[in-house]
């Protein structure tokens, strides 16, 4: 984690401060808020989980110095709902050289643009906030603070931290690949309790909560809305009511994902709840099986997210015309109908750039599928791949999803 700040600094602009909030609270009702979830770049920075602190990140005159401002401890909020971090905890976390409370924010970090602090730091000429679009959207406390300085300090220059922490974030360390091991681990058993609890005649929750009880039994959260699909709900992409009752023959898609220290897997596999593919069932399973592995083959360093999607819409093509359900190429689109897949990291859906060729570190889903309303059937199979310096590594492969493979796993729960 200091690595990581330590590479973000030095892009930073001499005579400078950053700020990064963690996020706030949002009220659900009179008195209850929706379970707390920090902003992933403070998290990337500071390794810290916990609503309104701050990190300020001072550079000048060849310095660098690194604030953390929390709420100090309340005893009457403590008999409420706990106690957060004690100031000693977070700076042995966070790794900053001093950890202050969060209403002396506003006066120490206006300090540090006063005359009076320039023969340490020199004179601040600029301001670097996260203009996170999404995240500008929920967190009114960061848009209040970047008004307030741009109005109090009209003479700095106002910079966009984003760019910077998205190309960081891009690729991911020894630290962040085990965390998405662990997630993808974690992700595999509640699969697998899934395929042993199925039954016909069940509704789709009932699956959803077997993998929920996985996660909570490792004391981690669904890293995005669990999506359980049967028949016809399958060809919904992102179906969430999970509502339906799972009839004979159907097949089930489910698209899911543990987050373990905040990085996020996201596998999707299809499974029939009878425990035996019918034979059409099968074909096209087969097809979107066989684009899957030959597309993580495909790819590696060099190769453009343009190519990796071009080579899977032709394999699709190709396989639907030699079964007879398309003519031309172009047809594909009633059937498919989404790219061939996304970053991955503390985001599901995570930051990178789509335009630019793969390189090493980089974590990327593959996700092929199928769609066919008419006969009842969806089908997708999502690995997560890091790419290496010679090719890739599929983090998911211990997940089954090869015909044989299910079929002998459903016959004997």
């Amino acid at each position: 984690m200091l690595m990581r700040r330590t590479k973000l600094i030095k892009e930073l602009k001499e005579q400078s401060i950053t700020i990064v909030s963690s996020g706030q609270l949002v009220k659900q009702s009179l008195d209850q808020y929706y379970p707390f979830f920090v902003d992933n770049n403070f998290y990337y920075l500071t390794n810290i989980v916990q609503e309104n602190v701050y990190l300020v990140i001072i550079k000048g005159n060849n310095q660098v110095k690194t604030i953390l401002f929390l709420e100090p401890f309340d005893a009457h909020k403590a008999l409420w709902v706990g106690t957060g971090l004690s100031f000693e905890a977070a700076k042995k976390i966070a790794q900053v050289d001093e950890v202050l409370p969060i209403n002396s924010f506003k006066a120490v970090v206006s300090s540090y643009l006063t005359l009076a602090r320039s023969a340490v730091f020199g004179e601040i000429n600029h301001l670097y906030f996260d203009f996170n679009n999404s995240l500008l959207e929920k967190n009114n406390q960061l848009t209040t603070l970047v008004k307030n300085f741009q109005e109090s300090y009209p003479y700095l220059t106002i910079n966009n931290l984003h760019p910077f922490l998205s190309y960081l974030r891009m690729f991911k360390d020894k630290n962040e690949i085990n965390n998405l091991k662990k997630a993808i681990e974690i992700t595999k058993e509640g699969i697998l309790l899934m395929m042993k609890e199925a039954q016909r005649g069940m509704k789709e929750h009932e699956l959803e909560a077997f993998f929920h009880y996985v996660l909570y039994k490792h004391g981690v959260r669904p890293a995005f809305k669990t999506i359980a699909a049967s028949g016809v709900n399958a060809t919904i992409l992102h179906y969430e009511n999970n509502n339906d009752v799972i009839n004979d023959n159907e097949l089930i898609l489910f698209d899911l994902g543990a987050s373990y220290l905040g990085y996020a897997a996201d596998i999707s596999r299809t499974f029939p709840i009878s425990g035996k593919f019918t034979e059409r069932q099968k074909q096209y399973y087969q097809l979107v099986l066989t684009v899957n592995k030959k597309v993580i083959d495909y790819l590696k360093p060099g190769v453009t997210n343009q190519e990796v999607n071009d080579y899977a819409k032709s394999l699709l093509a190709e396989g639907l015309i030699k079964m007879g359900k398309i003519t031309t190429k172009e047809e594909l689109g009633k059937y498919y109908y989404h790219s061939i897949g996304h970053f991955l990291g503390l985001d599901v859906h995570d930051v990178g750039l789509y335009t630019k060729p793969f390189q090493a570190g980089q974590v990327f889903t593959v996700e092929p599928g199928l769609y066919i309303k008419d006969e009842n059937i969806g089908i997708r199979i999502e690995d997560d791949i890091l790419i290496t310096e010679t090719g890739n590594i599929n983090l998911s492969q211990g997940i089954i999803k090869e015909i044989t493979e299910i079929e002998k796993f459903m016959q004997k729960k």
